[in-house]
């Protein structure tokens, strides 16, 4: 079941968050971020503030009471696309990846980007992330040619696009 995030979901999401990113960002982003900056403690304290605030949209993917993967949505943050939806971000426990449970998650967005009047969808993926990207193409997203360095990790991000029908 795909459900809005409580507070008490934060240990969880954070968690989900911190090992999705190791183990999907390792070789993109620097060990050092990975393994020193990106520390669940922190990760909780962020999620906590963002849920009790409800500043994001963060939902959870709940199966009998186990978190198995969280997402935030929201209107699409670029200035060249302000009539659009945004997965601002998706991550599945990684050891509970390849069930479905990702795919679920996307069509749940879509479905509520269309039934809020949004008639496209867009993500953004580090470009070395050619797992993720296959995943999202599989899923009909396409490149539209938008690109932007992320400084901090010094890795580049290109944006995936969807028309929802």
């Amino acid at each position: 079941m795909i459900r809005r995030a409580k507070v008490d979901d934060a240990n969880r999401i954070a968690e989900i968050h911190v090992f999705g990113w190791r183990c999907a960002y390792r070789g993109i982003v620097s060990d050092e971020y990975l393994f020193g900056k990106a520390s669940v403690g922190k990760r909780i304290v962020s999620f906590t503030k963002a849920i009790e605030e409800g500043v994001e949209n963060i939902l959870v993917y709940d199966e009998n009471d186990i978190i198995k993967a969280f997402m935030t949505i929201g209107k699409c943050r670029n200035e060249d696309k302000t009539d659009c939806f945004e997965l601002w971000g998706i991550y599945v426990e990684p050891l509970l990846k390849n069930q479905g449970i990702g795919t679920e998650m996307i069509e749940y967005c879509e479905s509520y980007a269309k039934e809020n009047g949004y008639t496209e969808n867009v993500l953004w993926v580090f470009k070395d992330n050619s797992l993720a990207r296959k995943f999202y193409e599989k899923m009909g997203y396409k490149p539209d040619g938008k690109e932007e360095i992320l400084e901090r990790f010094n890795a580049t991000e290109i944006r995936y696009v969807k028309k929802l029908q």
